[in-house]
């Protein structure tokens, strides 16, 4: 997709003085390093001293191992699977090639190379994610586990291909900030991992190239921060991934200057980037993931080199874990709230270690559970990695003091998200509704924000009923990633065909619906012997002049959640009103004018519930159509699925308020009719 002049101009208009003059400097660096590139200085008796403490591979669970080998296993034989589109040509990769689009993107100067244009580049994503070399520290993990050599020739192998195909400010992959962070922070754990096969200090500091795309990388995001409205989860990846290779490969002699400059900048965007109450400020779950797993790494590499990390830095990480602990539901999904890319930032695991475990395993291992987190069950690799290289935070003599929360927190009043939570019939888990009546995004553009104000998304059990529908694409296809960023594409209300919040571009907003939270009330929905109810109510100001204001209760007696959206203020003579309720896809409805049984499957148990639609509307099933999108569920980035959508729609009077409009949930236990 190619910016128009409208674009830019739109996106001038959301950055401040300080960082359009920081963009300028840029460009006339750009400008200066084409044709008076830096030289890489020379470097002698470099040595790698980052290693992991004796005993480390040994704490390993055995499965978490075997799960590990067994995708190695899969990568040597070159297959491997990115953003839904399965790859067999990993034994020997087209470091440029797209084999989604079938197009290789053009080299020449970086900064020319037009990588938001699919028609000329391929699907940028495609491209740059085995470039990342996560792939590569799987492999080199399956060495650390097994000894077997076959595992380090070939991560030797395709780093040596790597740099000879893309040497400093040439092509694709020196484009984007957080790409060489990441791939920086992947190299240090190869090293690592590589450490006991004799040829990986020939491989690293004993080879000039290496050395060569080494410093070049830090040079790079030295010059190139990502700035003022951008300074999002890019930036942190950018200063994690800097501060790590500076820590592990400070051969240089400006490594200790950018290890200084990555520190401050790791902990100014690390608090910039998190509320006070532990979540991330972007409100896009996936990218809570990234930066927690970002920061991890960043304060491994830190302790490994003895070097002091400011004390904020581990008290934002604690406050991110717990955090997480809070949301997840029973079975330890998060919410599916806002854009999600599936990026990790660092990865030594096999396919099926569950993400959000082993970060609270990490967790655990490294701040300490407390008595009302969930109880983690799986295993991984990673964890056992990092805490031989992290220092307990209990023991760290410069750590602020801190109180932890007492409960299971159910609101987060900074990040407008509110949990609620009732038991399920017949001991079926737990019915769990994230209500969303937080700020639209983060920063002035909100890039990985969705027009979703005031939606719900319901599980019981773990299992989407109404669910978020996720993302599915950021670059090429406009028309999908319109809809699933769309308020159409939420459970909520939409007035007159529009969204909530106007977006100026796949990542930029130009008007932000703002939200309050009017109740949030958590405290007693497990009570069901004393008919608890857990209350939330909220509004936002999106379709001026009028206030759209929603009510959700869940009883725990009756596991009955209800929905109440009203519209306030001045309207129109006549308003449009379309509701929408997106059905995850393993729920099947069956619908008869305003009322749909829904039923699925859990653990070969039938389960069912009656969802009760507002009669004032006229109620139809969507699911699976493209002109234009609607009823579909993205479970991965790249991946899309039919799933069924009940969409309400009418007219209302404008010279009234619009009255209630009342949906009913209530879930059936086995034998309930």
């Amino acid at each position: 997709m190619s910016m128009s002049a409208a674009w830019y101009l739109r996106r001038l208009s959301r950055m401040g003085p300080r960082e359009v003059g920081g963009r300028v400097g840029d460009a006339v660096r750009r400008r200066r390093w084409r044709s008076e590139p830096p030289d890489c200085p020379s470097v002698t008796g470099a040595r790698f001293t980052a290693v992991l403490p004796a005993g480390a591979f040994a704490a390993i669970p055995p499965d978490a191992a075997k799960r590990l080998v067994a995708e190695a296993d899969r990568l040597m034989y070159g297959h491997a699977e990115y953003f839904g589109v399965v790859r067999d040509d990993l034994t020997d990769p087209d470091w440029w090639c797209d084999p989604k689009t079938g197009r290789r993107a053009p080299g020449g100067y970086a900064f020319d190379v037009p990588y938001r244009n699919e028609d000329a580049v391929g699907d940028i994503k495609q491209i740059w994610e085995p470039s990342r070399h996560q792939y590569l520290t799987q492999l080199a993990a399956a060495y650390a586990i097994t000894g077997d050599e076959r595992y380090a020739e070939r991560v030797a192998e395709h780093l040596r291909s790597w740099w000879a195909a893309n040497p400093p400010l040439r092509g694709v992959h020196w484009i984007s900030g957080i790409e060489l962070g990441i791939r920086l922070l992947s190299w240090v754990w190869i090293r690592r991992l590589l450490d006991g096969w004799p040829g990986a200090a020939g491989l690293f500091e004993g080879n000039p190239v290496a050395l060569n795309q080494i410093w070049h990388h830090q040079r790079w995001l030295a010059a190139f921060p990502s700035r003022g409205s951008s300074a999002n989860n890019h930036v942190i990846a950018e200063a994690a991934g800097q501060f790590a290779a500076a820590c592990a490969f400070g051969w240089f002699p400006s490594s200790a200057r950018w290890r200084a400059g990555a520190l401050r900048s790791l902990e100014r965007h690390l608090r910039g980037n998190t509320f006070p109450s532990g979540l991330n400020r972007e409100l896009a779950t996936e990218y809570h993931g990234l930066v927690l797993e970002l920061g991890l790494a960043a304060v491994a590499e830190a302790d490994a080199a003895d070097v002091p990390v400011p004390a904020t830095i581990r008290l934002v990480l604690l406050r991110m874990t717990d955090a997480l602990a809070a949301v997840v539901d029973n079975r330890l999904r998060p919410p599916r709230q806002g854009d999600a890319d599936d990026g990790h930032g660092l990865v030594v695991d096999g396919t099926g270690t569950d993400r959000w475990a082993s970060l609270l395993a990490t967790g655990d291992a490294v701040f300490g559970r407390l008595d009302w987190w969930p109880a983690v069950t799986g295993t991984d690799v990673r964890t056992p990695l990092l805490a031989a290289l992290i220092r307990p935070y209990a023991n760290k003599g410069t750590a602020p003091a801190v109180t932890r929360p007492a409960g299971r927190p159910g609101h987060f009043a900074d990040a407008g998200m509110t949990i609620l939570r009732g038991p399920a019939p017949r001991g079926q888990g737990e019915i769990w509704c994230r209500c969303d009546g937080g700020p639209h995004g983060f920063l002035s553009i909100a890039a990985h924000a969705h027009a979703d104000a005031l939606s719900v998304e319901v599980r019981h059990d773990g299992v989407d009923v109404l669910a978020d529908p996720g993302t599915f694409c950021y670059h090429g296809q406009p028309e999908w990633r319109q809809y699933f960023r769309s308020t159409l594409g939420h459970n909520t209300l939409q007035l007159d065909g529009s969204d909530q919040s106007v977006s100026g571009g796949p990542f930029l907003w130009t008007r932000q619906a703002r939200s309050r939270v009017l109740v949030a009330d958590t405290s007693d929905a497990f009570d069901a012997s004393a008919g608890g109810t857990a209350r939330w109510c909220a509004e936002h100001d999106g379709y001026q002049p009028s206030v759209h204001r929603r009510r959700v209760e869940l009883t725990a007696a009756s596991q009955e959640l209800r929905i109440v959206d009203e519209v306030r203020g001045q309207h129109g003579p006549r308003r449009a009103v379309r509701l929408a309720f997106h059905l995850g896809p393993a729920i099947a409805a069956d619908l008869a004018d305003n009322r749909a049984v829904l039923t699925w499957t859990r653990d070969g148990e039938d389960r069912s519930a009656v969802l009760d639609l507002p009669g004032q509307l006229s109620w139809r099933a969507h699911r699976g159509e493209t002109d234009p999108p609607l009823g579909w569920y993205s479970p991965g980035f790249g991946r899309k699925e039919p799933a069924t959508t009940l969409v309400g729609t009418g007219f209302a009077d404008g010279t009234a308020p619009l009255g209630d409009f009342t949906t009913v949930l209530r879930f059936r236990g086995p034998g309930d009719e």
